[in-house]
């Protein structure tokens, strides 16, 4: 209506999804990604999750645990279930997605590559390692989502810019995939993988400091921005 309305600057904005019952994630879903790391395109999308508590703001701290010294961002175009369904077919797989948000992957290296029997979980969700937001886009209001430029800066330094049109594997090829095992519910959040660009392959390795501020963009959908503490 317009009448009910509160001045951007005295609000603080939640995670637009703060409890979902899945937070599941796509590794090696970027063609540039994959050339950066010296690694094969995969040939089935590959599936891991974190856990919904690693959820916070799309402004809240990041907090850097002590248990590991390579901290790295990646962000990612995340999809959010509007419709239940299991076993959905590719052709009608975006009926069952509500819209589009901006995530950060944070990963702890370490231990998502050499700890905890190199399974990738306890790496990627330390409490705060998924900064959601700032709101859910509606996939009507989004012109082509497998068209979008995406960008992560570091303290201003651009440290991933790249387009949704390297996805390997798209949006509903992925809610199709992840269908087959697992039934998908509203509200569940399906983050689709990070461009080239993450820390760990740099060289030398770059990792994120207590005090860093990581910036995440993609077009048409905002921006996030987390303090690293």
């Amino acid at each position: 209506s317009g009448q009910h309305r509160v001045p951007r600057a005295t609000a603080w904005l939640l995670a637009p999804v703060g409890d979902p019952e899945k937070v599941i994630c796509v590794g090696l879903n970027y063609h540039d990604h994959c050339q950066e790391q010296a690694a094969k395109v995969p040939k089935e999308p590959l599936i891991f999750s974190k856990f919904p508590s690693a959820i916070t703001g799309p402004f809240d701290d990041i907090v850097h645990p002590q248990d590991t010294s390579e901290l790295d961002w990646e962000v990612e175009l995340a999809a959010v279930i509007g419709k239940r369904g299991r076993h959905i077919e590719e052709v009608v797989a975006l009926e069952h997605v509500l819209g589009f948000t901006v995530a950060n992957d944070v990963s702890a290296r370490d231990w998502q590559m050499r700890r905890n029997g190199r399974q990738w979980l306890l790496g990627k969700t330390f409490d705060t390692f998924c900064p959601l937001g700032p709101a859910i886009v509606t996939k009507e209001a989004v012109a082509d989502v497998h068209n979008l430029w995406i960008r992560c800066s570091v303290n201003g330094q651009r440290m991933q810019d790249s387009s949704t049109r390297h996805l390997i594997f798209g949006v509903p090829a992925l809610v199709a995939w992840v269908s087959r095992f697992v039934t998908l519910v509203p509200g569940d959040v399906l983050l689709t993988g990070t461009p080239a660009g993450v820390g760990v392959f740099r060289k030398p390795p770059v990792f994120l400091k207590r005090g860093d501020e990581v910036r995440c963009e993609i077009e048409e959908l905002g921006t996030i921005c987390n303090r690293v503490v």
